[in-house]
């Protein structure tokens, strides 16, 4: 659930390159609540979609984030921890494997964006969003190709999103182990695969996905 936390400033050699960013030069015209948008799992073959939204202090240094395509589990872990405690906001937006299949992927990574968003609990100014489609929101917006690279809300977004994924992709292991998703999370690998052939799909399949819709659903 989203929550305010207490922002504070860390003195760090190391961080994420703001010179010339996105949320920089919205702050030099004025713009205090700069949220970041990002979302994880569109590529997987099983599982939800997850998108977050991060209002990040101003002006403050955040050691250790940064696409979290970049990162280690444990920096990661690290980081989402690091940004709940100082994050002025954040908000989950989760769209499930059955709407995926209803509206597409697109439709609900979409729609999982805007959901984050609707969930922050501070004002906000302006939206930074990862990629090249806007999302339907009543807030000024960009959208920022490579945006979790470029972007430090965005990175923080893309961690959230990635972590709060993550997790349930582990949790879901545990009912469908066949499928490795601790180890794949859910994305087509050879492994996750052959698997899907051998049992055929479990109910958290994305069915019109190819390497899914070719076989014939599992004895669950």
């Amino acid at each position: 659930m989203p929550r305010r936390a207490t922002s504070s400033t860390c003195a760090h050699p190391e961080m994420f390159n703001t010179v010339g960013s996105p949320e920089t030069i919205l702050y030099s015209k004025g713009y205090q609540y700069v949220a970041g948008v990002d979302e994880a799992g569109r590529g997987p073959l099983a599982g939800p979609v997850v998108a977050a939204a991060v209002v990040l202090p101003p002006q403050h240094l955040f050691p250790g984030v940064d696409d979290s395509k970049k990162l280690t589990p444990l920096k990661r872990e690290k980081a989402y921890a690091d940004i709940l405690e100082r994050a002025l906001s954040f908000g989950i937006g989760i769209i499930d494997h059955d709407e995926i299949d209803r509206i597409n992927i697109l439709k609900a990574s979409l729609k999982a964006m805007a959901r984050a968003v609707e969930q922050l609990t501070c004002p906000v100014d302006y939206i930074l969003v990862d990629g090249i489609h806007s999302i339907p929101a009543a807030f000024g917006q960009m959208a920022v190709k490579g945006g979790d690279g470029l972007s430090l809300p965005i990175a923080a977004a893309s961690i959230i999103a990635k972590v709060t994924r993550d997790r349930m992709m582990d949790d879901y292991h545990r009912h469908y182990p066949f499928y490795n998703f601790a180890g794949n999370k859910g994305y087509g690998t050879r492994e996750h695969l052959d698997a899907i052939r051998k049992y055929g799909y479990c109910p958290l399949h994305r069915k019109t996905f190819r390497g899914v819709k070719e076989n014939p659903p599992g004895r669950f």
